[in-house]
Parts: structure tokens; C-alpha cells; sequence
């Protein structure tokens, strides 16, 4: 029956194949906006994921600051020392690696070109840290941390603004007052997904920027590698309770230090993603209610069209659900068709998106077949009444229609 259907809806349909491209048209640009802003999402999603792995794995990020829970923000913490990264080093297990850091800015210089960029103080663990590798040169000895050498390792970007295709080894930068020797340059991780370069900045040990360029010995944030995925709760944990000791915390409301997990990053960024993609295609999806208005324009019109055909199939014995089902086929084709369409054009505008905001393409099997499946049920929504209409047709009524 429902074959036989079928096989009566699509004959009616490539009858008039004009109106049936029309009415299926709200369908599909239905159906392509939402495939478009489900794909985009998804596709920042994963880059944002990709980025944070970029990162570095199992990474822990301790800044001075916080949020009492019953309070205002706490705006004033103080900073780390280098006395609270020892202690971190010594006292919390399962950690492979522990690097404190510190910012400044300044305009890098090397003969007659200049880059404005970041500076960044640490040691040779950030490496380890971020993973990161050195594309030429070498990282600062433990000698060269310890007396706050003036040696650094240069960005991708920064050695190319300065140095072009030459090498940049031996070479001296300045920066501010700081001139210092350049012993490596790191490998390029370019831009992430929020436009940021990873790789403009200039990377000195933590001591040298903090005499020569800061003036104090605070040390702005640590980084901390965990040893497993297993370990990273336990590690969170130990810090928090060492961090508290060492700053004097009495109560949850006077933490003024932040763990962060890029866990945590992830899902808090995750969570913001699928919130704004469910919004921008309920607001896409306003469309497909347009489409299904449009399918039930044109079913109305079919049922009045076909009054005398109706009314001969049921004066020769066709039934009630007969003729409904055959005119919902007909709806749910019709709206299949534009949902089939759209779903490839709305995977095209998702892949041409992707290219041009600069982030992965990422295809779920899951959301088309879904796209297709609700655009073939908004026909049957929208065909019902007019379906209803021609199967509770009075035959004698039907036929005497002119």
C-alpha cells in the first residue's frame, strides 16, 4: 500500500515539477540553514577542542585571583614566587613538568626592523609544557636560567618579521633596555581558532625579564603537566590544598588563586558552543516552518485540483486512510526532496564556511540523516490537514465538482 503510494505521489509530482521545485524551495533553505549553523558550530567546536590540545596535554593552569562565593571578586590576590613553584615541584605528585611565567611587552628590534610583541619569562619546562619543539637552535642551559642570561629563543613570527627567510642564531634583539642573543627559534603553531598567533612572542628565562624588564620577582602564572589523565583530579586536588596553605586560606570565600583545568576549558567552551548552535538553528529552523506552509498551500491546491479523481477512488471502494495516506506520501516526498536537497547544500555552505573563517570541516552522519528525517516529518505535519480534507470527501460531492 504504502509502495503503491509512493510510486501515485511521485507521478503527481513530476506532472507539475515546477510548482512541486517551488514549494519544495522553503524546505531546503530550511534545511541548509540549520545543516549550516549545526555545521559551523560543531566545526568550532573541534577547533577549539584541536587548540586546546595544541596546548599541551593534561595541563594545569594556576593564576593568583578568584571569586569568593559569597562576595565580590577578588581583584587584588597577590602574585606567586618562585619559592611557591619549588614548593609545587617538591610536594605534589604525578607531575612531569612545572613552569612559571611571566609577561611583558616590548618592540623587538634587530637592525633595521622592529616588531612590537610579547615577552615571556620561564624556563625550559614551558617547552615541555606546551609542547613545543625547537625548529633551530637550542633551549637555555640550567646555567643560563640561573644567571639570568640574555639569551632567547624567538617565535616563528617574531624571527620571521625580523630575520625573513635568514637565520636569526647569534643574533641580537633588543628589547626595551634588554638586548639579548638569539640561541633558537621555536616551531610554528600558527594562528588558533580565535585569531591569536601562538607564535609572536620572544621567550627569555623567567629571572632575566623579571630583573631587566619587570623590576620585581612575582611570577604571574604557573603551568603544570600532569603525568596521566588518571592523576589529574589527585593533582588538582594536592594543589588546591598546597596553595591554600601557602597563601593563608581560611574559607572557601577568600581563595584568591584559580586551578584551571584545560578540562574544564574545554567543556565550559563546549558548552557555550552547543548552547549558540541550538540557537541560531531554532532561529534557521523558522524557515522550514515557512517551507511547511507552503507544502500545505500546495496540497490544498492539489486536493481541490484532483476533487473528481478523489471522488471516483472512493465511489470505486477506496477508503478514508486510503486517501490520506496517499495525499501524506505525496506531502512527505515533497518535503523529503527539498530536505534532501538542502542537507547538500547546506553541507556545501558549511565546508565553504569552514574554509573561510580557517577551522576544520566536520561532518555528523547523525545530523543529516536527522535534517532529512524532520524535514519528510514536517510535510507529514503540514499534508495532514489537507490529506484529512480530501479523505472525509463525500464521493457524490466529489464527482458532481466541475
Amino acid at each position: 500500500m504504502i509502495l503503491n503510494a509512493l510510486g501515485i505521489a511521485l507521478t503527481q509530482l513530476r506532472r507539475n515539477l515546477v510548482h512541486s521545485g517551488l514549494t519544495s524551495l522553503g524546505i531546503l533553505i530550511g534545511v541548509a540553514a540549520v545543516i549550516v549553523m549545526v555545521g559551523l558550530g560543531r566545526s568550532a567546536s573541534a577547533s577549539i577542542e584541536a587548540d586546546l590540545q595544541s596546548m599541551g596535554s593534561n595541563i594545569l593552569f594556576l593564576a593568583p585571583g578568584g571569586r569568593q562565593q559569597h562576595g565580590p571578586p577578588v581583584g587584588s590576590a597577590s602574585a606567586f614566587s618562585m619559592a611557591d613553584v619549588e614548593a609545587i615541584q617538591r610536594q605534589v605528585p604525578h607531575l612531569r613538568a612545572v613552569a612559571p611565567q611571566v609577561t611583558a611587552s616590548a618592540t623587538a628590534i634587530a637592525g633595521d626592523r622592529s616588531w612590537g610583541t610579547s615577552v615571556y619569562g620561564s624556563t625550559r619546562a614551558l617547552l615541555e609544557v606546551q609542547g613545543r619543539e625547537v625548529a633551530d637552535g637550542r633551549v637555555f642551559s640550567a646555567g643560563e636560567e640561573r644567571a639570568g642570561a640574555a639569551s632567547c629563543l624567538l617565535g616563528a613570527t617574531v624571527k620571521e618579521e625580523l630575520f625573513g627567510a635568514g637565520s636569526a642564531l647569534d643574533a641580537r634583539v633588543q628589547l626595551r633596555t634588554l638586548t639579548c642573543t638569539v640561541i633558537g627559534v621555536l616551531e610554528a603553531k600558527g594562528e588558533n581558532t580565535m585569531g591569536m598567533d601562538q607564535d609572536d612572542f620572544v621567550l627569555l628565562p623567567i629571572s632575566t625579564v623579571q630583573r631587566r624588564l619587570l623590576g620585581d620577582d612575582d611570577v604571574g602564572m604557573i603551568f603544570v603537566s600532569v603525568d596521566g589523565d588518571e592523576h589529574m583530579d589527585a593533582a588538582v586536588r594536592a594543589l588546591d590544598d598546597l596553595l591554600r596553605q601557602r597563601r593563608h586560606v581560611a574559607s572557601d570565600d577568600a581563595v584568591d588563586f584559580q586551578v584551571m583545568d584545560t578540562r574544564e576549558f574545554s567543556s565550559f567552551i563546549n558548552g557555550i558552543m552547543q548552547v549558540l548552535t541550538l540557537f541560531l538553528a531554532a532561529v534557521a529552523s523558522v524557515s522550514l516552518l515557512v517551507g511547511g506552509i507552503g507544502i500545505m498551500n500546495i496540497m490544498l491546491v492539489s486536493v481541490t485540483e484532483r476533487t473528481r479523481e478523489i471522488g471516483i477512488r472512493l465511489a470505486i471502494g477506496a477508503l478514508e486512510r486510503d486517501v490520506l495516506t496517499q495525499f501524506l506520501v505525496e506531502a512527505m516526498v515533497l518535503s523529503a526532496f527539498g530536505g534532501t536537497l538542502g542537507l547538500g547544500v547546506g553541507l556545501l555552505g558549511s565546508w565553504i564556511g569552514a574554509r573561510l573563517i580557517g577551522i576544520p570541516f566536520t561532518f555528523d552522519p547523525l545530523v543529516a540523516v536527522g535534517a532529512v528525517a524532520f524535514s519528510a516529518l514536517v510535510g507529514i505535519v503540514f499534508g495532514f490537514w489537507p490529506a484529512q480534507r480530501a479523505a472525509r470527501m463525500k464521493p457524490i460531492d466529489a464527482l458532481r465538482y466541475e
